[in-house]
């Protein structure tokens, strides 16, 4: 089985004036810095509500090895989201 990369984002994560700065490499996009609106003991809210779409990510720790990241915004007026579950797994070696 031959497997493609159709996309790729890069994502860093640093502190800018006492807050936490996401920025955003997407594949074949311009890059996005979204900062922190919400940040508790089990998640992490992102918000640039200057962007086209998406205008806010956020991650939320639901078990020790899961976690829950999604982003959405306003597309034509409607709201829009979309969520990528996300499992711990071992790399073989």
């Amino acid at each position: 089985m031959r497997h493609v990369l159709a996309g790729h984002e890069f994502v860093l994560l640093a502190e800018r004036d006492g807050r936490l700065a996401s920025e955003a490499h997407p594949s074949d996009q311009p890059s996005t810095t979204f900062m922190s609106k919400e940040i508790d003991a089990t998640s992490v809210v992102f918000e640039d509500p200057t962007h086209d779409f998406p205008q806010r990510a956020g991650y939320r720790r639901v078990a020790a090895d899961r976690m829950l990241a999604w982003i959405e915004g306003t597309v034509s007026g409607r709201l829009r989201r979309q969520e990528f579950p996300l499992q711990r797994i071992e790399c073989p070696k």
